[in-house]
């Protein structure tokens, strides 16, 4: 959790110094997100499985990816402390009610 709390004011210390704040209200932030995971899906547009698979194995490929994850997840943590959502007990919650949803699927 500390290595979290790290990336968080490692973040907000990279928005601060480029004043930034002022445009990162909720509404273009969750289009940032949309925006950032709009450029992931087009790593993987009109390939198959077996190509992406192939595609993974090139460092290039695998960076392109990881870069565009990682934009996705630091827009994440600036809309939630944006509104003040706690990223990792929101996460947490979420799962266990999703094991509440799908425990029926387990055997």
């Amino acid at each position: 959790m500390e290595k979290f709390s790290l990336l968080e004011e490692e973040i907000k210390k990279f928005v601060d110094e480029r004043e930034w704040d002022k445009f990162h209200n909720p509404k273009d932030l969750a289009i940032s997100i949309s925006i950032e995971s709009a450029e992931l899906l087009e790593n993987f547009q009109w390939r198959n499985g077996d190509e992406i698979k192939n595609l993974l194995k090139n460092n290039d490929y695998r960076n392109k990816i990881s870069e565009e994850i990682a934009d996705i997840f630091i827009y994440l943590i600036i809309l939630s402390n944006k509104i003040g959502i706690n990223l990792l007990e929101a996460t947490f919650q979420k799962i266990e009610k999703n094991k509440e949803k799908y425990s029926s699927l387990i055997s």
